[in-house]
């Protein structure tokens, strides 16, 4: 395992299948909607065919107008680097090359080099890519010679294309599912899972750059029946040009996202993990918590003896928020963005602790009021939530968004082999949307519940309770609907949050829950999907009052309390050794058989009688 807290980067190259009408071109065209695209063409017009000009010009249309347009061929096109590269599409290239080689009647692998030529090509091209391609059997295809060989070559292409690619889409009537890294293939013990959760196998678009497009999640039908799961997808959602203020794109239309009550960890496994305890070479619960906590992640694997922990994971949620325009944090929203970028390159406090308990570290950009890196700003929702004393936090569409990129995040981290999760935090003012959550789903008091975040003097505790007072009242009305109270007194982060810890609940990946914030939004997520707490194991405890009052409600006990308040997951992170060690106890300590050593049991055996 590596001692090296690193972050995920972007996927390189991107190969997007479907149908004719699909909405596959457009769905590619969301991927790289903000970035500086060259548009490599591979379809000429044909003056004799109206329709096909008709269509080649309705996406002329669609296209951003500072997008550089290359009509020709693929391979000499990426001879040269570009940031950016859309191809589309590759059934009209195929058609050209097989036209230029005159093998419409000839037999199979006639341009195979042409081919070849192309996966190279792909395979070697070391900046951001996206190729569209016809998907064999989603179209109508004569059943002539000419329609097998096309069919047979294009079956082909996409296949080696597949292979050399990083990611695969597959759009069905506009809704995109990814099937490579594979979310479907999963055995019938996925399936089994999904449908003992309720928790679809899913995939999702994400939010990308500037021109951003809400989360869509998409199950996977035959998952979805067995799981009765929903994952109520609305049409292809359209963003807004940036508002006049800067507070960056709005989300017009709400792709809707659910989740299931959640069923717990292994019953017979943590009873068989009891067992073994009792056959350790040490007295019956010398090991205090440590025991407890061995069971229960041999629980939430399914296994006894439990295993180490081969990827554990930290993801950075980063977000600003309105109401810290209104001076209640002692920091400036830049600071957001500055430590984000220090994340990137390993310095902050997470980073360090992360290499020390040999865990990685992602951060995503999900409402950073400013531009950051595209590898992580793929899930952005929007530039900074509303101020919540005032303003909802989120549009409809936007929380429905911040859910589902969270539970992509989570999909993501899980299908690439993580087997412990925690979230972590980052934006200024974030304490004072999570205290307003735990106070309203609680129902405590303000004053009670109000902690100095980074730091605030008296007068800035002033300024903060008094948000979080009007807050609540504006909360009031929706506390029982956890989407609506997200969408009223959260933000982007915190329900992106809640939608990734109710999505490992549900995909049975066990979570160690950080600070305040990342509590705040765990109490939402237990609501959004009930049972959920059953995966999620305590770091710490925060020096903030409202902590406090959320591990009550989620009847947690943290397993440090070490008086940090910095978030960034570094709570979870400094006990991150300390499950690894109860995970070391169980797996590798001898039991009294295996050492020779006897237990009272057998010294009471071997007792005279009358002694």
């Amino acid at each position: 395992m590596s001692h090296t807290a690193q972050t995920t980067d972007r996927p390189l190259r991107t190969l997007v299948l479907g149908g004719a009408r699909s909405g596959k071109s457009a769905y590619a065209e969301q991927l790289v909607a903000s970035e500086a695209v060259r548009y490599v063409a591979t379809a000429v017009a044909d003056p004799a065919d109206a329709d096909f000009a008709e269509r080649i010009a309705a996406h002329r249309a669609r296209r951003p107008a500072d997008w550089t347009v290359v009509e020709g061929d693929p391979v000499a096109a990426l001879a040269e680097p570009a940031p950016a590269t859309l191809i589309d599409d590759l059934g009209t290239w195929l058609t050209g090359r097989i036209d230029a080689r005159a093998a419409w009647e000839s037999p199979r692998g006639i341009v195979g080099p042409d081919v070849d030529a192309l996966v190279t090509a792909v395979a070697g091209y070391s900046q951001r890519l996206i190729i569209v391609s016809p998907e064999v059997g989603f179209g109508v295809i004569p059943a002539t010679a000419s329609g097998r060989l096309f069919r047979d070559e294009l079956g082909t292409l996409n296949q080696r294309l597949a292979d050399v690619c990083d990611e695969v889409f597959l759009v069905v009537a506009g809704q995109p599912v990814r099937v490579k890294p594979d979310r479907a293939s999963a055995s019938a013990a996925a399936l089994t899972d999904a449908a003992t959760t309720n928790a679809p196998l899913t995939a999702a678009t994400s939010a990308t750059g500037a021109d951003l497009t809400a989360t869509q999640a998409v199950s996977v039908a035959g998952a979805t029946a067995a799981a009765g799961a929903v994952a109520d997808a609305a049409s292809e959602p359209a963003s807004s040009a940036a508002a006049g203020d800067g507070a960056g794109p709005v989300l017009t239309k709400p792709v809707r996202i659910s989740f299931g009550p959640v069923s717990g960890p292994d019953p017979i496994v943590w009873a068989a993990a009891e067992e073994r305890q009792a056959q350790l070479t040490k007295p019956a619960g010398a090991l205090g918590r440590l025991e407890k906590l061995a069971n229960w992640v041999s629980a939430c694997q399914g296994v006894c003896p439990p295993k180490q922990f081969e990827r554990a994971r930290v993801v950075v949620f980063a977000g600003d928020h309105g109401v810290a325009r209104h001076g209640v944090s002692a920091y400036p929203s830049e600071v957001t963005a500055q430590m984000v970028a220090n994340f990137l390159h390993g310095g902050a406090a997470v980073n360090v602790l992360a290499r020390l308990a040999d865990a990685s570290v992602r951060v995503a950009d999900i409402a950073v009021d400013g531009d950051t890196a595209p590898e992580i700003s793929r899930h952005k929702v929007r530039r900074s939530s509303g101020s919540i004393d005032r303003e909802d936090a989120l549009s409809e569409a936007e929380v429905q968004a911040a859910l589902a990129a969270g539970a992509t995040i989570a999909d993501e981290e899980i299908d690439s082999g993580a087997d412990l999760l925690i979230a972590g935090d980052m934006g200024i003012g974030n304490t004072t949307p999570a205290t307003v959550l735990i106070a309203a789903v609680t129902d405590t008091e303000p004053v009670v519940a109000v902690g100095r975040g980074t730091g605030v003097d008296d007068a800035g505790w002033i300024r903060k309770t008094a948000a979080i007072r009007d807050a609540m009242w504006r909360a009031r009305p929706v506390v029982k609907d956890p989407v609506a109270l997200l969408r009223t007194a959260s933000g982007a982060d915190l329900a992106a949050m809640a939608g990734f810890l109710a999505r490992a609940a549900a995909r049975r990946t066990p979570v160690i829950l950080d600070g305040v914030v990342v509590t705040a939004a765990a109490v939402v997520a237990d609501q959004l999907a009930p049972g959920a707490r059953a995966w999620w194991v305590a770091g710490h405890r925060s020096s903030e009052p409202s902590h406090t009052i959320a591990l009550k409600r989620l009847d947690l006990e943290p397993l440090v309390e070490m008086n940090m308040r910095l978030g960034e997951g570094s709570g979870a992170v400094a006990a991150l050794p300390l499950l690894r060690a109860a995970v070391a106890t169980l797996g590798e300590m001898a039991t009294f058989a295996e050492a020779g050593v006897s237990t009272a049991d057998a010294a009471a055996d071997a007792e005279p009688a009358g002694a």
